[in-house]
């Protein structure tokens, strides 16, 4: 073979293996090709299993929102149609109250239609006998005057003046003949009036606080406690049951409720809250929950104090928790715990003065203004709450006697009773226990004042001792003694029906001559 054949061999050979490896190659290449295509697939594959898994908790969250939202919105609905059958009610009430009203009206306007023909008849028969006898009275009239030379109008003013001070005369002679005979007997009478003055020295007027203002940092926190819609303060209504009222008040926001335990638990949850800074529905029951805990336990340890103190044993807890509710309860400003405590003190110096049961009277003198403690939730009144609560209790029927007359309204059964009587009036009449406003308090020495300078014949008047007394000075010319004597008298009496006043009013008519002369 030739050099030639070997050459066209290894052509051959080498476009052979050309050839070979370009079917090789385009094999490699196809199946890269198909494997490009099925990782493709694959990634394909896993984003849309990815999306669908994504929009599924898209979708879920979604449900999740619309239904808190419907449960809210739901709620709301039914706290307004609450509200509105509430509305409702009051409106139907008020419609029948209206509709009974105006029953009334038309059955009194049918009855005093009825009446008024009535009258027009009598009237017009009056009428006739009227000018019948005034034509008799005018000749009787001219007749007397024709005799006496006075006319009608003059005899009738000498007679009405000579009998007026007839009158007075007699009247102020028999007043002082009565006070004279009264002396023989004085120390008797004596000790009586001072024993019921003693008991009805108080008056029977309360005046209870019911707000509490709370200081706030800044006039933003006030938005915070009504939340967003009102939820918090809603909430916090209902979880102390009292009103808050948030008005233009710089600063300060107002609790208001007749429950004053209820009121002092609704201001120490608010500051508490304030303080926190975190003002939500759940944190606001979570503090007045734990704010009414320690009220409760504050109040029972206050009433053990008080009986404590006083060595009183065998009083039903209950009472104490109640002893206790009286630190928040106030009476013209006087805290009623302290005035029980006042009370049980001065029973039991006067008890171990009369040599009486002390123990007793001090047991009655903390118990006796009890009802106090929740006469804002029993119909009644405090005496008749404190007694039905010291016999549900298991107290001394003697103790359940002087609760039921510390005021006055029965007999007491013991000495006891009659002491704590004693001991309530003198604590609660004690000068500066109890408040009462400047405005009032001139206002009523003015009155008092210009009431003793109406009389004819008074000359100056003082209302001395914060208005618990009035001296009066007469003119002893135009006045006899007894004629101030009687003025006094009268005096008190219009004092008593025309004015309201805590404790009494003492009235002292003073006249006096004075003759002076000069020796020279």
């Amino acid at each position: 073979m030739n050099q030639i054949g070997y050459l066209l061999i290894a052509v051959l050979t080498g476009l052979i293996a050309g050839l070979i490896y370009a079917i090789v190659a385009r094999s490699k290449l196809k199946n890269k090709k198909i494997e490009i295509e099925k990782e493709k697939e694959k990634i394909i594959e896993e984003t849309r299993k990815e999306a669908d898994r994504i929009k599924k908790e898209a979708h879920l969250e979604a449900k999740d929102i619309v239904y808190q939202a419907k449960a809210e919105v739901e709620k709301e609905l039914r706290e307004r149609r609450s509200e509105l059958n509430h509305l409702d009610r009051r409106l139907r009430q008020k419609d029948e109250v209206f509709e009974r009203k105006f029953e009334q009206i038309e059955k009194r306007e049918q009855e005093l239609t009825k009446r008024e023909k009535d009258y027009t008849l009598k009237e017009r028969s009056i009428q006739d006998k009227e000018s019948t006898y005034s034509k008799l009275i005018k000749e009787q009239t001219q007749l007397l005057e024709k005799i006496s030379g006075l006319s009608s109008g003059d005899a009738r003013v000498e007679l009405l003046k000579k009998i007026e001070e007839e009158s007075k005369f007699e009247a102020a002679r028999l007043a002082k003949r009565i006070e004279d005979e009264g002396r023989e007997n004085a120390e008797k009478k004596a000790k009586e009036i001072i024993g019921l003055a003693i008991q009805r020295y108080a008056s029977d007027y309360v005046s209870d606080a019911t707000v509490t203002s709370v200081n706030l940092p800044n006039d933003e926190m006030k938005g915070r406690i009504i939340g967003r819609e009102g939820r918090n303060i809603r909430a916090l209504e209902a979880a102390t049951g009292v009103d808050l009222i948030v008005d233009d008040t710089p600063e300060t926001v107002t609790l208001s409720t007749f429950d004053p335990v209820r009121r002092e638990i609704a201001r120490l949850s608010l500051e508490r809250l304030i303080t926190d800074g975190r003002i939500h529905p759940t944190r606001i029951e979570e503090i007045v929950e734990k704010v009414k805990k320690e009220v409760e336990a504050y109040i029972r340890e206050e009433g053990e104090k008080a009986v404590f103190d006083f060595g009183l044993s065998g009083i039903h807890p209950e009472l104490i928790k109640l002893i206790g509710r009286l630190k928040y309860r106030t009476s013209y400003g006087q805290n009623v715990l302290q005035h029980s405590r006042e009370v049980a003190y001065l029973s039991g110096i006067m008890a171990g003065e009369l040599k009486v049961d002390v123990k007793l009277a001090k047991r009655a003198g903390i118990l006796h203004d009890i009802g106090k403690a929740v006469d804002h939730e029993v119909e009644g009144s405090h005496q008749d709450i404190g007694a039905n609560i010291a016999k549900k209790y298991g107290e001394n029927q003697k103790v359940i006697n002087a609760i039921l007359v510390h005021h006055g309204e029965g007999e007491p059964a013991t000495v006891e009773a009659a002491i704590v009587a004693a001991s309530d009036a003198l604590s609660a009449a004690r000068p500066g226990v109890r408040k009462e406003s400047i405005e009032n308090y001139l206002k009523r020495l003015e009155n008092l004042e210009q009431m003793a300078l109406s009389y004819k014949g008074v000359e100056k008047c003082y209302a001395i001792q914060a208005g618990r007394e009035i001296r009066i000075i007469v003119k002893p010319d135009d006045m006899s003694d007894e004629m101030s004597s009687m003025l006094s008298r009268e005096l008190a009496k219009k004092i008593e029906s025309e004015m309201t006043y805590p404790g009494q009013i003492k009235v002292t008519v003073i006249r006096e001559s004075r003759f002076v002369e000069y020796a020279k």
